[in-house]
């Protein structure tokens, strides 16, 4: 290759899973404004035309033809000599399906490449859809650049980077389609300069950004040059664009220094995924706006979170009172009015006296039943004004509406935590006032937060025994192991949210085994015979 320059543009945009034709739109957009900017490549996001990936979408016959088509004509006007594009897709070859790069340039598909590491189980068992393709090597680019290509996670398989550095490639570029979790910005980051460090070559790795299922897909695209330097960072939980412009210098291939978006951390992080993900929730199911009750602190993260997502002319605010609570009727109000909401009071008394009729005469309704009726309720509400009503109840029990529940990944120390941030703090792009300020009286009992860090890792497997040896009382750490057990087991019937966890490995909503305390076992090895030993050492009888 001889000594050249050439521009790489980076689309970090939200594609729809499944919009197929929308997703292609949304290419040609992208590569519009990128020729307008002299770009002479767009790089997109992993699966882009599928919009992410779905098992019951992708082994569809009918949707994989769909993909093609749509990139059989993009290639084809691609012949204008305009910016060539890279993007991603499900692709049929031999009869296997594989997740797939395309560069598409000068009129045709130039070059196909495919995903090494494919992920097993989980909410997104690639295994179980893709096949894995073979170890690749790099794409020649107009005379110019040898491009060495990966997808999704091959980027933390040293082996895939290794082949395309040992074949010529002479910078990485990453189509990612990566979630947002705890933590997973530094993974991304330390697998990038890894790869940079073994193979001496530049690397792109570009996200996309939106929610997809309960996990939010957060951007934060970036490069980092042959020595391990960031050159570019764009935001996170936004959509962006950048134009890179590249030359190679003394053998090796210089970007100029880009945008360094700052991009939020810890709770910070946390609010802005799930701002992200409701918006991008109401969006894509196309309801009106946001419908929700304001009665203490996790409505107040509600309400902070929905007029930052949409803005709060899009926001409706009710509150269901028996009429003897005029101090907490007072404290909605305000609350309301600081974050310019409309609020509508609502008498409940009536519902109970209709179940106390309908039950009949001397029977009580019990709390249960009066809640199911409030929720009831505000699915009327919502549904009146074909708005999402944010709710922990299911769907199944408000089936005619949309419901969304943005606080759902959060115990309640975490909920109280999050209200105090926002009310000295809002995310790049929310929608909101600067000030919310939440009731003090809804802040005032502070939950314990020991409480909820027991429950964590009680979920995340710690035995009963450790929090006794720690001194905590076994009473209590058992009663909080049965609280979880009854969390999981209505966690299927859940509202939709945002996930920002990684997954672990997953329980059974219910089963029969209770971790009653009992010391750590150590096996009496004197017990054991042939573990591990191959049939020519030894027979196990």
């Amino acid at each position: 290759m001889t000594e050249h320059s050439f521009r790489l543009a980076l689309g970090q945009i939200s594609p729809l899973l499944g919009d197929v034709a929308g997703n292609a739109d949304l290419v040609r957009a992208a590569r519009h404004e990128a020729a307008r900017a002299g770009a002479d490549l767009v790089l997109f996001p992993e699966l882009m035309l599928a919009g992410g990936q779905a098992a019951g979408l992708t082994l569809l016959p009918a949707f994989q033809d769909a993909c093609r088509r749509s990139c059989e004509a993009l290639a084809r006007e691609t012949a204008d000599g305009g910016p060539a594009l890279l993007l991603g897709l499900p692709w049929v070859e031999g009869g296997r399906i594989y997740n797939a790069l395309a560069l598409l340039d000068g009129g045709v598909i130039q070059a196909v490449r495919f995903k090494v590491r494919l992920g097993a189980g989980g909410a997104y068992d690639e295994a179980g859809v893709f096949s894995p393709g073979p170890l690749p090597g790099p794409v020649p680019f107009r005379g110019r650049v040898r491009l060495g290509l990966a997808i999704g996670a091959d980027i933390a398989d040293e082996e895939v980077a290794e082949c395309l550095a040992e074949t010529g490639a002479e910078m990485l570029l990453v189509a990612a389609s990566s979630a947002y979790h705890r933590g997973s910005g530094d993974v991304r980051m330390n697998e990038a300069v890894a790869r940079v460090v073994e193979t001496g070559l530049p690397l792109v790795w570009l996200n996309a950004v939106g929610r997809h299922d309960e996990d939010v897909l957060d951007g934060a695209s970036f490069a980092l040059d042959h020595e391990r330097n960031l050159t570019l960072h764009l935001p996170a939980f936004a959509e962006a664009h950048a134009v890179m412009p590249w030359r190679r210098e003394r053998g090796a291939w210089r970007s100029e220094p880009g945008e360094i978006a700052t991009v939020p951390t810890a709770d910070a992080a946390d609010y802005a995924a799930c701002v992200l993900g409701l918006r991008d929730h109401v969006r894509r199911v196309g309801s009106a706006g946001i419908l929700l009750a304001l009665d203490g602190p996790d409505a107040a993260l509600d309400a902070m979170m929905a007029v930052d997502a949409v803005g709060p002319e899009r926001v409706r605010a009710v509150v269901l009172t028996s009429g003897a609570e005029d101090r907490a009727l007072a404290d909605s109000q305000a609350f309301a009015r600081t974050l310019g909401i409309p609020c509508r009071v609502v008498p409940v008394a009536p519902l109970g006296a209709i179940l106390a009729e309908t039950l009949g005469q001397g029977i009580e309704p019990t709390s249960a039943a009066l809640a199911a009726a409030r929720g009831a309720l505000l699915a009327a509400l919502a549904a009146q004004e074909n708005l999402t009503l944010l709710t922990k109840a299911t769907a199944a029990a408000a089936p005619t509406v949309d419901v969304f529940d943005p606080v759902k990944p959060f115990s309640a120390s975490e909920i109280a935590r999050l209200c105090e941030l926002r009310q000295r703090w809002k995310p790049a792009g929310a929608l909101g006032p600067e000030d919310a300020i939440v009731p003090a009286a809804w802040l005032a009992q502070r939950p314990d937060p020991q409480r909820d860090e027991i429950l964590s890792a009680l979920g995340q497997g710690r035995r009963v025994a450790e929090f006794v040896a720690d001194g905590h009382a076994r009473e209590m750490v058992l009663a909080l192991q049965e609280e979880l057990g009854r969390r999981r087991a209505l966690a299927r019937f859940a509202a939709p949210g945002v996930n920002l966890t990684a997954e672990g490995p997953r329980q059974p909503p219910r089963h029969g085994f209770v971790d009653s305390g009992e010391p750590v076992h150590e096996p009496d090895a004197a017990l054991v015979r042939g573990v591990g030993l191959s049939g020519g050492e030894s027979v196990d009888f």
